[in-house]
């Protein structure tokens, strides 16, 4: 399995899970462009098996048409649907789902789960397939409410540090309101690995740090101190980024 990065910021996220075997691709929300998933994958979108998006915001969701358009299956909430298809709509609709129901996407086995964002019904999703294992892809909340088992590789949202938060806003870089909302709905770096340490990681391969903040953020402290805790290889998202994706022990 490969993981390619084509976004994983507020300027538009977006990721793709390859089978080497198969040549399936599974995409991870819709906030690039179409053009850009169709050059990363060398136009061949035939290989696409679906799309999952985990809530409304721009960042994740903008772009959603072109991805119906092209009638590529699109899963999301009931809620993220009512913000993000205009109700007029006449084309290929996404298909909905609800929080601990079980979906298939070619080979990959997928349940959604509720997370903690400022949206109206967003989630994460576990993912499973034969080459990468069981994936865990938690992006926009504030906490993990659940532990998962048996986790492969892990996809988490590692934001921000509250330090550099609470310094940036005495110093007014940012607003008391959007230290608010920041706490409220984005994961901070040690809620992340406490996230990670409640979980049993013993079979984990990757742990990728995704959505880091470009102004609250420390990517080397970030990356260095989840190593350091988990013993784990991990690696900061970046666009452009392909990643070896596999299942322990590795292929």
């Amino acid at each position: 399995m490969k993981l390619y990065i084509l976004g994983s910021s507020s300027k538009g996220n977006c990721y793709l899970l390859q089978s080497e075997k198969t040549g399936e691709v599974l995409i991870l929300e819709a906030g690039i462009k179409l053009q850009e998933v169709k050059k990363a994958l060398n136009f061949n979108i035939s290989s696409i098996v679906g799309c999952c998006i985990t809530h409304e915001h721009g960042d994740h969701a903008k772009y959603v048409l072109q991805y119906l358009e092209a009638r590529i299956p699109v899963r999301m909430s009931e809620g993220t649907m009512h913000k993000t298809v205009p109700s007029d709509y006449a084309g290929f609709l996404p298909l909905k789902c609800e929080s601990g129901s079980r979906f298939r996407l070619g080979g990959f086995d997928i349940i959604p789960f509720d997370v903690q964002h400022d949206a109206e019904e967003p989630l994460g999703y576990l993912i499973r397939h034969e080459e990468c294992g069981v994936v865990l892809f938690a992006t926009d909340t504030y906490y993990l409410k659940y532990k998962f088992s048996g986790l492969n590789n892990v996809l988490i949202e590692c934001n921000y540090s509250l330090d550099i938060l609470n310094h940036n806003t005495d110093a007014g870089y940012i607003s008391p309101v959007r230290r608010e909302r920041t706490i409220k709905s984005h994961m901070s770096y040690n809620t992340c690995l406490e996230t990670l340490q409640a979980n049993d990681l013993s079979q984990v391969n990757n742990i990728i740090l995704i959505h880091l903040s470009d102004a609250n953020s420390n990517e080397s402290e970030f990356v260095t101190g989840i190593k350091a805790a988990t013993g784990k290889n991990v690696i900061a998202a970046h666009q452009g980024m392909k990643i070896e994706f596999n299942k322990t022990p590795y292929y």
